[in-house]
């Protein structure tokens, strides 16, 4: 078994959407370049089988996404990727190419604030027909993440996915099953960590740097996919080893604080994901 079950590698935080529920980032734009990739999946590969392209931004917005997959697989990689779904019929054909590629995960909920250049029902059926595309080929998560936000669209959703997966669909215990391989998932709207918000309990359970872990795309490492903004710096992968950075005083605080239940850092009690774990 690998140390983590997922590391989020992201290759870029440049985004084509600006979503209600997405905190962004303050960081300087940036997409990660090939050496840099390199670097990164070599330190990366005797820690997991699985990369995250994600943490902030949009995957494929990169130039060089089909490249990085091809890389990836050299590497041994599962590739999972998370889009808005905005140019997947530009995009389809290559990820559906690439085997390195395991799963797509993608966010129907991107509407929310956005102004889409295409109409939003052109839109989900572009979503859709990916998925009917890879009929079985790739995992495929349609996410619906807006309870206690823009709701209002969901009936709609429904009624198309329909059209493309006819009923009866099977409730499991991740999401609902659509077709082979295929699955819908709900989801609550939270609060993103932000050291400005309000301090909870420190009893916390968390799964940062015990299933998962984050690299931002100039190199820093992260102790999970919630840290957007760098806030907790473990190290730079890009200069570092990792097992130097999850050696140190800071790193293994917070795994031995996780395995008490317990958040050492400030932004680990101003989480609100984490505040849905707390122990009271």
């Amino acid at each position: 078994m690998k140390r983590f079950r997922k590391v989020y590698l992201e290759i870029s935080n440049v985004c084509n959407l600006r979503c209600s529920f997405c905190p962004g980032t303050k960081r300087p734009a940036k997409r990660m370049e090939e050496r840099e990739f390199r670097i990164l999946t070599e330190k990366l590969r005797p820690y997991t089988d699985y990369l995250y392209f994600h943490l902030m931004g949009e995957p494929l917005c990169h130039p060089n996404l089909e490249r990085y997959l091809a890389l990836a697989w050299e590497q041994g990689f599962r590739v999972i990727i998370t889009t808005n779904g905005t140019l997947l019929h530009r995009a389809g054909e290559m990820l559906l190419a690439s085997p390195a590629l395991h799963k797509v995960n993608i966010s129907l909920h991107a509407f929310e604030a956005n102004d889409l250049d295409t109409p939003f029902d052109t839109y989900l059926r572009r979503c859709l027909e990916f998925g009917a595309a890879s009929a079985g080929k790739k995992l495929v998560v349609y996410r619906l993440w807006n309870q206690g936000g823009a709701e209002e669209k969901n009936g709609e959703i429904l009624q198309v996915l329909r059209e493309y997966y006819p009923e009866p669909w099977a409730t499991e215990r991740h999401g609902i099953r659509l077709a082979e391989r295929t699955y819908l998932e709900y989801g609550d709207k939270f609060d993103w960590p932000d050291l400005s918000a309000q301090e909870g309990s420190r009893q916390v359970f968390c799964y940062g740097l015990k299933d998962q872990i984050g690299v931002l795309c100039d190199g820093t490492v992260v102790p999970c996919c919630l840290d957007h903004e760098g806030d907790i710096p473990l190290g730079n992968l890009l200069k570092q080893d990792m097992e130097e950075i999850l050696s140190s005083p800071r790193a293994k605080a917070m795994f031995d604080g996780f395995c008490r239940a317990e958040a050492t850092e400030e932004l680990c009690r101003k989480c609100g994901y984490a505040r849905r774990f707390e122990r009271r």
